[in-house]
């Protein structure tokens, strides 16, 4: 029986490189010269800091620059709110990866209510979707692709 998987992954090597490109910018742009902005990636987070908020704005569209320009979709960040104190801001913008529940759940009543004839099964961060006709899974394909979803979504592990 065919069936494809539903993932929403994002290369983090693509993103440190992405990142270490925006350090070098930030490190040779005129505005930035003698501050201490800079990029810290850990793990699926990076950390802005800047002397203030309106340099933290500057930072993101680099880096929502160099993430473009290495093919790493930009809907995959999360910025948390700016933190500031005497001398110092920061922000933390989070990369997702995998698909949320409650995403996947609404993910799995829009497929059934198409009353289309597959299975969807939620496996961690993932979906399966299996039926018996390769046309009625394209079908599924095409119309997550025209979903409105915050989520960067990609379709693997196709099978006959």
């Amino acid at each position: 029986m065919p069936s494809f998987d539903v993932v929403s992954e994002v290369n983090m090597q693509e993103v440190k490189n992405a990142v270490n490109q925006a350090t070098r910018e930030v490190g040779t742009r005129f505005d930035f010269k003698g501050t201490n902005a800079k990029f810290e990636l850990d793990d699926a987070a990076v950390t802005m800091r800047a002397p203030d908020t309106f340099q933290l704005d500057q930072m993101f569209d680099i880096l929502n620059a160099k993430l473009a320009s290495r093919k790493v979709n930009v809907k995959c960040l999360e910025r948390e709110p700016s933190q500031q104190n005497v001398s110092d801001a920061w922000q933390v913008v989070k990369v997702r990866q995998g698909i949320e529940s409650d995403l996947a759940r609404e993910l799995v009543k829009m497929i059934k209510q198409t009353k289309l004839k597959v299975q969807v099964a939620i496996q961690g961060q993932q979906l399966r979707v299996s039926g018996k006709k390769r046309d009625i899974l394209q079908e599924v394909i095409g119309l997550l692709k025209e979903a409105k979803v915050d989520l960067p979504l990609q379709f693997t592990n196709f099978r006959e």
